[in-house]
């Protein structure tokens, strides 16, 4: 009988131990982050519509890059445009800046900055057919608006100086063995 209430007694000890040992080792007040709510966010509608005709454009591309206040980069967001030529983006803090960029096959790619001061921005973008571009191969006077070796889009031309075609091409005859 002895034996049973010392077992008891070291059994009761021992889980009454336990029980108060984590309320000794965590006593002291835990200093955890402070709740931030998000800020509130605004709606941003990108229409994309054809210069030519005001036809809406269907599945074309539209990328968001929210700015940050100290104006980095948030990421990006791709959205395909409905058959109404419409894409909504719903989680564009209010007061923020974003860089809305529209992508379409046989279209110029169209890129501006906007602030969004609302709860909604809507945005109409009139995507335009290329221009002619600059080719080597064609004899005679060219157009003098023409392009460069790059594209052109509506936030700029970029015509980078190393490029091969802006160097002439070789004269009959020539080989680079020397054949």
């Amino acid at each position: 009988m002895r034996k049973s209430s010392v077992l008891f007694f070291v059994v009761v000890v021992t889980l009454t131990a336990g029980l108060a040992a984590p309320s000794f080792a965590f006593g002291r007040p835990r200093h955890m982050r402070k709740y931030k709510p998000p800020p509130p966010m605004a709606s941003v509608t990108v229409t994309v519509v054809r210069k030519e005709d005001g036809k809406p454009l269907r599945n074309a591309a539209v990328v968001f890059h929210p700015q940050t206040r100290d104006g980095g980069n948030e990421g990006n967001m791709e959205l395909k445009t409905n058959d109404e030529g419409k894409a909504t983006l719903t989680i564009v803090p209010i007061g923020s800046k974003v860089l809305v960029q529209v992508i379409a096959r046989g279209y110029r790619t169209f890129g501006q900055e906007y602030t969004v001061p609302e709860a909604k921005k809507a945005i109409t973008v009139q995507l335009r057919r290329p221009e002619e571009q600059y080719s080597a191969y064609v004899k005679g006077p060219q157009n003098a608006n023409a392009q460069t070796n790059a594209p052109k889009t509506q936030m700029g031309q970029a015509a980078p100086t190393d490029s091969p075609l802006l160097t002439p091409p070789p004269k009959k005859g020539w080989h680079p063995y020397g054949w």
